[in-house]
Formats: structure tokens, sequence, C-alpha cells
């Protein structure tokens, strides 16, 4: 058996780097899907796509090792031409999937809030004259994001007013409103990290601030009560019991 000469060698560690960045992503995508890492990343309608594409591209990277292992494949140009024909790409794309096999994404907190505008969705304006409005689900049953959708479907506070609340979010600590007061928070996704939006609703507590640190999970159990804020009226959350939870699994949708 003759020598292999060094453009063979050369082809021979490309195809190792390819094979190598194929399996390794295969690998982190499923990581994510098992670990749950998914729920931060993106919608849950898009987690079998990734599952599936993460098997996928493992059963192809164990598959194309042992067949070049075996010696099938050496200086193979289909190998190139169906893996990844370029070594500084496939270098880029292992560098970036051990990374994230490292480094655990982590969740949207309060100042990637106040980047996106988590004010906007907390203050309702009200009409002047109150119109009947029912809807089909129980306050109580409502999540966070159910209620604000409803506010902005019929943004009259009245409408609301001693309909009972059980709710959770994270807390954020606006600097205009009375120490006595929060933003009871939650971020909606559409299709991944890149297009979340927060929403929240105001929160009347008795006591401090100090006792809800900004960024801690808590459920607010409590009823609909109607304020003034800067000569808005607006609907908020008169709580009666507010207690720490757990991050959920899900932290974008109930």
């Amino acid at each position: 058996m003759s020598a292999k000469t060094p453009k063979d060698r050369s082809n021979l560690r490309k195809s190792w780097l390819d094979i190598m960045a194929i399996t390794a992503w295969g690998i982190l995508l499923l990581k994510y899907a098992i670990d749950g890492t998914l729920y931060i990343l993106i919608h849950p309608s898009y987690f079998l796509l990734v599952k599936v594409t993460g098997g996928c591209l493992l059963l192809i990277g164990i598959l194309q090792g042992w067949r070049l292992y075996r010696g099938k494949i050496v200086s193979s140009p289909e190998l190139h031409a169906s893996l990844l024909p370029q070594s500084i790409t496939a270098m880029l794309l292992l560098g970036t999937a051990i990374t994230g096999l490292i480094i655990t994404p982590k969740l949207f907190t309060s100042h990637t809030a106040i980047q996106r505008g988590i004010s906007a969705e907390a203050v309702t304006v009200t009409r002047s004259q109150t119109k009947a409005f029912r809807v089909a689900v129980k306050p109580e049953s409502r999540t966070l994001v159910d209620w604000v959708r409803t506010i902005n479907n019929y943004p009259e506070p009245d409408a609301y007013l001693g309909q009972k609340v059980n709710i959770n979010g994270f807390v954020f600590h606006p600097k205009d409103l009375p120490d006595n007061y929060l933003l009871l928070s939650r971020f909606v996704i559409t299709c991944c990290a890149a297009d979340v939006y927060p929403v929240a609703v105001t929160v009347k507590f008795v006591g401090t601030r100090q006792t809800y640190p900004q960024d801690s999970w808590f459920q607010v159990t409590g009823k609909a009560i109607v304020e003034t804020f800067a000569g808005n009226r607006q609907l908020v959350i008169e709580a009666s019991d507010i207690k720490p939870i757990p991050i959920p699994k899900n932290p974008y949708q109930e």
C-alpha cells in the first residue's frame, strides 16, 4: 500500500474536522433539547424540528466518521461536496458548538426588559365611559400574558374591578413608581430569543421593595383595582399574597 501524500493527509484532516463540526452541532442541539435550554432560545413550536435536526447531524457525523475510519472515504471528493468543504468554516462551526456546550445561555432579565420597552405594556389609558365587557376565561385562570392581552383588547380598567388575579412572573422596580409598587413581568416569544418582548402589570403590595428583589420570580394573588398614574387611570393588582417561586421551565409562556 502506497504512503499517503501530503495532499492526502491534508484532505484527511479536513474530513475529520468536517465530521467533528457536524457531530458537535448534533450533540449541542440534542443537549439543549434534553436539558431544557431550548425553552429560553426558541418557541416550543420548533422543538421537534431542532430535535430531528440534532439527531440527523449526530447520525451523519457518526456514520461518516466510521466510514472515514475504515478508509472508505479518504480524499473523497463526494465527502467534501456533501459536508463542509472549507476548513476555516468547519473550525468556526466546531468552535461555536464547543462554546455552546461549555457556556449555558442565560435567561433574559429586567435589563433586557428595559432595553425592549417594558413600561409600554404596563400602562393602560382608560376611556371616559365604562362599557360592558366579558371574556370566556375566568379571571383567576388568566396568566400574566392573558391579562395584558385582555387589557390591550379592552383598555378600560373599570371593567376588571374586583376580579381575582393569580399570576406569576419576575419583578422589575421602575423608578417612576412609589416604593410599594412593582411591575410583575414576563417575556413573550414569537419565534426565537431575538424577537422576545416584555409585558407587565403593576402590583401594589404592603411593604418595601427590598422584600421582593428585582429579577426574582414570584406568584401574586389578589384582585384588580384602579389607580391613577401620571394622569392616566390604570389597572393595578392589589396583592393579598406574594410568594417566591422557582424560575419556570418555560419562562416565556405559561
